[in-house]
């Protein structure tokens, strides 16, 4: 069979890393697809001496590789979600599949993009869109499809679990590892989307709709951010035998779907809380299998590269087939996805930890559990840290057992008032992942 030529937009870190990998592993790509694929054509903005493109066609224009007849495949490596969604809708528009590995535009723009490759019968494939090379979407979509998928949760941004490991390993302040993290390239100038959780929202909504058969609904996803948290609370963390990770957990509850990114207290015997620096983790446990673990290079050149090229490879493999008997582009038929609710975060359901700066004055513990009693939190542990007291303040800290998220709201709200309490009370969830 002749080879399936394939356009790559955008030569960065993961284009130049799927364009290296091509070409070293060619003839074993090849092998595996069935038939030779061929770089025909490259978009970029600038020359990159360091790749040999000899015999390829080069453009500046993007737009260009959705238009040419030539291209059977269309690689977007570009990024962001307004260029990249016209550049991926005109691909499609032209009869062209797509491989991306875009979590922002499959998160915000997928419904809208899988429905239009649906109409012109290609596919759209995304495993590089979440935790670079660990193949979990496939795994999910394909691997566990047996399963009534329970829950989902995961470490699914390298550079908050870099920050989270260095702060628990050498007492350093967050501020003082973002610092070193720009550094390194492990985060942006503006790090926004990695520390506040938008980055790991991103990829949550897509487990969370191939898991679960949902649309993809990314405006619902809860998101809170690790710029607050502590050394203190990374270390009386530890002496309660936890471990702080930026973990994003999906789960399915009669009530409606949980979808959040926050700070999350995890045992310290648990796997997942042994991920550390820029590792990527996602645990999925199902009514069948139980929990599995899916670990690697969650970014990098050549991981993410290899998980764009395994989705080359499925495309290839497909193209001759009948569209109606592809894998589904969210693991469901479009047909069969559940119109289950995503459920507000205030009805979720968690345990907690509090760190509450109280007086060093009788009576103060007995009016804080009375709060707490008052509106069915009940507490499983605490710690108070008499030895650092400042100012007349004792550091309180509780374990509490597994209470709705709105009463939790409730109870530090009353809290935050009392008299022996000074200033905010610090909340982080717990997940005990059993």
């Amino acid at each position: 069979m002749k080879p399936v030529k394939v356009g790559i937009c955008g030569l960065g870190t993961v284009g130049g890393g799927t364009f290296n990998v091509l070409q070293r592993n060619a003839e074993e790509i090849a092998r595996r697809a069935g038939r030779g694929i061929e770089v025909a054509q490259i978009a970029m903005r600038t020359p990159k001496p360091q790749f040999q493109t000899t015999g390829i066609a080069i453009t500046n224009d993007v737009f260009e590789v959705a238009t040419n007849p030539e291209i059977d495949i269309v690689i977007e490596l570009v990024g962001g979600y307004t260029v990249a969604r016209e550049l991926v809708l005109k691909a499609i528009e032209n009869g062209k599949h797509v491989v991306t590995a875009n979590k922002a535009l499959i998160a915000v723009h997928g419904n809208e993009i899988f429905a239009k490759a649906r109409e012109k019968g290609v596919i759209v494939a995304f495993e590089a869109a979440v935790a670079g090379g660990i193949p979990v979407i496939k795994a999910i979509r394909e691997g566990l499809s047996a399963n009534r998928i329970n829950w989902v949760a995961g470490i699914i941004n390298g550079t908050g679990n870099f920050i989270l490991t260095e702060m628990r390993e050498k007492g350093r302040t967050f501020e003082d590892v973002l610092a070193e993290a720009q550094a390194l390239g492990y985060a942006e100038a503006d790090p926004t989307f990695d520390v506040e959780g938008i980055d790991a929202a991103h990829k949550l909504t897509i487990l969370a709709s191939i898991a679960f058969g949902i649309p993809l609904q990314f405006d619902k996803a809860y998101t809170e951010g690790i710029t607050r948290l502590t050394t203190a609370d990374v270390n009386y963390a530890e002496a309660l035998g936890y471990r702080i990770k930026h973990l994003g957990v999906a789960r399915s509850t009669a009530a409606g779907i949980e979808l959040r990114v926050h700070p999350t207290l995890i045992p310290a015997d648990r796997l997942l809380a042994n991920v550390n620096g820029v590792m990527n983790a996602v645990m999925v446990n199902g009514d069948a299998a139980g929990s599995t673990l899916f670990y690697g290079a969650g970014a990098g050149m050549e991981p993410t590269a290899s998980s764009v090229i395994a989705d080359l490879v499925d495309v290839v493999r497909a193209m001759t087939s009948d569209p109606e008997n592809r894998v589904p582009h969210l693991a469901f038929q479009p047909d069969s996805l559940s119109a289950h609710p995503i459920l507000p975060i205030e009805a979720c359901k968690s345990a907690y930890y509090l760190r509450i700066q109280a007086k060093d004055h009788p009576g103060v513990l007995a009016q804080v559990a009375s709060i707490l009693s008052e509106r069915g939190i009940n507490i499983e542990s605490i710690m108070q840290k008499e030895v650092e007291e400042h100012d007349g303040l004792v550091p309180m800290i509780m374990l509490t057992h597994r209470v709705l998220e709105q009463h939790m709201n409730d109870a530090i709200t009353a809290l935050e008032t009392l008299e022996g309490v000074v200033g905010p009370v610090v909340r982080i969830r717990v997940e005990h992942l059993n």
